[in-house]
């Protein structure tokens, strides 16, 4: 019990026990940048249902965001305050101690964390990445060799994924772009996650996100969705993990 108090405190203080014992810096939006910090509440679409047709059609929109989101918001609510959470932590550093909770945190706060991300990510007319995002092309360049190369990467990442789960574009440790996926509503930001660092961009899976108009034409959805990215969300967010 002693060890569990210890690491929800210091997760409390934006920072997370790796396996070593070592305290290490778990979140790289750090405080200094709380506009950027994911909280308890599920905030308004930044856009209408109906706007990011004809990619998302607005009956998708609507069901995802009032029923399978609100309900994380709402489930993480519950396990916040049946934990003992302080209610003014950001979701983010929950999630960077998510071990040391129950699976009802784990599910539910990735699930909030991940949707509230994923809508921010995208934007009506989207897909452009513009001079605005040079920052973040020359790192996709750098790491990737294009673009085009990074995207088919995710586009991979995002169809293989079996069953249920996100893809992402992510800043790691050493501050290097990461393309990878993870199952249901995990994210990098776990400590329990199979890949770990800040995600600056995550794309929806499960079959939810897309089944009423694509039924199982996965790579159809994601082909389309690249055409809705909204590139300066996502460069903020790598200038952020950069610093």
């Amino acid at each position: 019990m002693k060890r569990r108090k210890f690491i929800n405190d210091v997760v409390k203080a934006g920072i997370f026990v790796g396996a070593t014992g070592t305290a290490t810096n778990a979140f790289a939006l750090g405080d200094q940048h709380s506009k950027y910090l994911i909280g308890l509440d599920q905030l308004p679409l930044p856009y209408a249902y109906a706007a990011l047709e004809p990619m998302i059609d607005a009956r998708t929109m609507e069901i995802h965001y009032t029923k399978h989101a609100a309900a994380y918001s709402t489930n993480l609510k519950d396990a916040v305050k049946a934990e003992n959470v302080d209610p003014a932590t950001p979701v983010e550093k929950i999630l960077a101690g998510i071990s040391t909770y129950s699976p009802k945190m784990r599910n539910n706060g990735g699930g909030h964390f991940n949707h509230e991300l994923f809508w921010k990510c995208m934007k009506p007319n989207g897909g452009g990445l513009e001079s605005s995002a040079l920052g973040l092309l020359q790192g996709i360049n750098s790491q990737f060799g294009s673009l085009d190369a990074m995207k088919t990467q995710f586009s991979d990442a995002a169809k293989t994924r079996f069953g249920s789960g996100w893809a992402w574009l992510y800043v790691d440790n050493k501050k290097q772009l990461k393309i990878g996926s993870t199952p249901n509503q995990d994210n990098p930001l776990m400590d329990v996650a199979d890949i770990k660092g800040t995600p600056i961009l995550g794309l929806d899976v499960w079959e939810h996100a897309y089944y009423l108009k694509y039924q199982n034409r996965r790579p159809e959805y994601i082909e389309n969705w690249w055409k809705l990215v909204n590139w300066d969300h996502v460069q903020d967010l790598y200038q952020l993990a950069m610093k």
